[in-house]
């Protein structure tokens, strides 16, 4: 009985210690992403960052949503990382609506 109880702490204490703080940041670039290709290159370029867990890009409306584990890294870096490749990112929200510059071309083709 005293072996289940002290297996049972132990397997606890090892989930609390592996739990993930994971949040999730939006951002809006700048050039605006314009296609799929430009959607890919966020992609392919964040999903280096530590701590990056997952990648959403919506083109339709200029976001890009990244969760992160909070522990590895954070906003600002990720922030930073934009411009290794070339984009300006901004921290938005979900409901802000960003204009589309119709005028801007796409360098990613």
């Amino acid at each position: 009985m005293k072996k289940a109880i002290f297996t049972m702490m132990l397997l606890m204490v090892a989930m609390i210690a592996s739990a993930k703080d994971l949040k999730t940041v939006i951002f809006t670039t700048t050039p605006q992403m314009h296609c799929a290709n430009c959607e890919a290159r966020v992609k392919n370029n964040l999903r280096f960052v530590k701590g990056v867990k997952e990648i959403k890009t919506d083109a339709n409306e200029q976001k890009v949503y990244v969760t992160y584990d909070a522990q590895k890294t954070n906003e600002n870096l990720i922030q930073k990382s934009f411009e290794k490749f070339g984009y300006k990112a901004e921290k938005t929200t979900k409901e802000a609506k960003i204009p589309v510059h119709e005028n801007e071309e796409c360098d990613n083709m």
